[in-house]
């Protein structure tokens, strides 16, 4: 079946509380999808974001992003004044996210709503605590212990927490048993309030697309608890970190510095950790996109510690062994490959062999080559996801404002445009009029926002992951039957 998204972050959507809630601007943009034809709602990792303020960076792979939890909800509920969280100065941008002041105030307003919660905990708590008893805990000790060690990183910690011996574990969840139901009520009442968002807007035909990194953060529990799992030295250092080697957008690489995979000891468990990480992640969203695809073939090892991305090695991942492990335990999971990167002829191999679509990103396609794969009239089937550009490139007006005379003449000619400021919607009909079965547009691109919107520049530390929708009223009734005709034209109506 054809059908048609929009790419937009929890993080980005409107309110007057500094970042995106899983409030009534969530349900808005819902009835916004819907009114416009759509059927598919693409965000990002909803994990706690941690150094960099990433949500490609975290603290839990399991966990959600405490600053998405809608106050007004909370108060409704009983567990908050309105004093309470309406007077704090939560940033002066309205089009952009203040994380220091999100991260300074957020967790005081959360602290008073638990302080009421228990004193008379709902039934369900406990069952959200049985059925994620396999990470919740862990997680809240791991924040608990964070807290009390000033943030600082797990590695940062005193010896017998830091390499997790039985004795200091146990005093550590005595110690601070208070603080670990904190961070399990903050999870409860995240997943209690994405779980009715997701059903509202399924019961509208609308599917979540979500997103997992292919990696962890070292700063994390799973790191922490698991270096098993992890290529680390006796003291749990990094031995090598993942990354990218240098391209034509980065002469130095990008060095992400995560801890890379022990695929070995993985493939002897038949890849248990994996499907434990994609199960959990199939409960919330509907379909899953898995970043970095091609490093399921090969991936690129940088010592730790090098400075920059350009001494690295390729070395062999796990390839179809861990996807034919997920389709057998899960076989019933919708799964994206971003298949986008340095492609050879093994990573476009397994890309087939997985059955899996992969990407086309339209911004790719103007280097004046008309073979190039990325041009609609080049795609081998309907088997694909089409994109107008992605949360790592430009928006698609800053892109054609800044690229070469060129590739700006070649995109216009392909086009049929004179004007390049035309060019942004002329992107969203020609995703939507390509062969691929889904096609998905960055809401900066339907409202042909420059590259003040773009969300994240790769390679890049600070300014990224801040764009947010200053207000609702954009997405107005004449937007939405634009996008509407534009899918009936196309054949991409959500006819739910």
């Amino acid at each position: 079946m054809r059908k048609s998204g929009i790419l937009m972050h929890i993080s980005s959507l409107p309110n007057e509380y500094g970042i995106g809630k899983l409030g009534k601007e969530a349900y808005a943009f819902a009835d916004f999808l819907k009114s416009s034809g759509q059927s598919c709602w693409q965000i990002l990792p909803i994990s706690p974001t941690s150094y960099g303020d990433s949500p490609y960076q975290s603290f839990s792979i399991f966990a959600g992003n405490p600053y998405f939890i809608d106050f007004e909800t909370l108060e409704k509920e009983g567990y908050l004044k309105a004093d309470e969280y309406k007077n704090i100065d939560w940033g002066s941008d309205p089009a952009q996210v203040d994380y220091e002041k999100i991260y300074n105030e957020c967790f005081k307003v959360l602290r008073k709503a638990h302080k009421r919660f228990r004193k008379n905990s709902e039934k369900g708590f406990i069952k959200f605590i049985l059925e994620n008893k396999d990470w919740v805990y862990d997680y809240g000790l791991f924040m608990s212990l964070k807290t009390a060690h000033d943030g600082k990183a797990w590695y940062e910690w005193e010896e017998g927490l830091r390499q997790c011996k039985p004795k200091a574990i146990k005093n550590a969840r005595k110690e601070y048993a208070n603080d670990i139901d904190f961070w399990c009520f903050v999870q409860y009442k995240y997943f209690q309030q994405f779980r009715k968002l997701k059903k509202y807007a399924n019961d509208l035909g609308i599917e979540i697309i979500g997103d997992i990194p292919i990696y962890v953060s070292y700063d994390s529990v799973e790191v922490w608890l698991t270096p098993q799992y992890f290529v680390l030295d006796k003291e749990k250092k990094p031995i090598e970190v993942a990354g990218c080697p240098p391209d034509v957008f980065s002469e130095d690489g990008q060095l992400w510095g995560n801890p890379l995979y022990r695929w070995d000891v993985m493939a002897r468990e038949k890849f248990a950790w994996w499907i434990s990480r994609i199960k959990a992640a199939s409960k919330v969203y509907d379909i899953i996109r898995i970043d970095h695809f091609r490093g399921f073939e090969s991936y690129y090892c940088i010592p730790y510690g090098a400075k920059t991305a350009r001494k690295g090695v390729w070395r062999k991942g796990p390839d179809m062994k861990l996807f034919k492990e997920v389709k057998k335990k899960l076989p019933d999971v919708k799964i994206i490959a971003e298949d986008l990167g340095f492609l050879t002829k093994k990573v476009i191999k397994l890309l087939e062999a997985s059955g899996y679509p992969g990407m086309k990103v339209l911004e790719f396609g103007f280097d004046g080559d008309a073979s190039n794969p990325y041009l609609p009239h080049n795609f081998k089937n309907t088997n694909s996801v089409c994109y107008t550009g992605t949360h790592d490139n430009e928006t698609a007006a800053g892109w054609i404002k800044g690229c070469s005379k060129e590739t700006a003449d070649y995109c216009k000619d392909y086009l049929g445009l004179t004007d390049e400021k035309y060019v942004p919607w002329a992107l969203v009909r020609l995703c939507w009029s390509s062969v691929s079965d889904t096609a998905i547009a960055q809401l900066q691109d339907i409202l042909c926002l420059g590259n003040e919107a773009r969300m994240n520049t790769p390679s890049t530390l600070g300014g990224n992951w801040t764009w947010r929708l200053d207000s609702m009223n954009k997405l107005d009734s004449t937007l939405a039957e634009r996008l509407y005709k534009l899918g009936k034209t196309y054949g991409r109506i959500n006819k739910k």
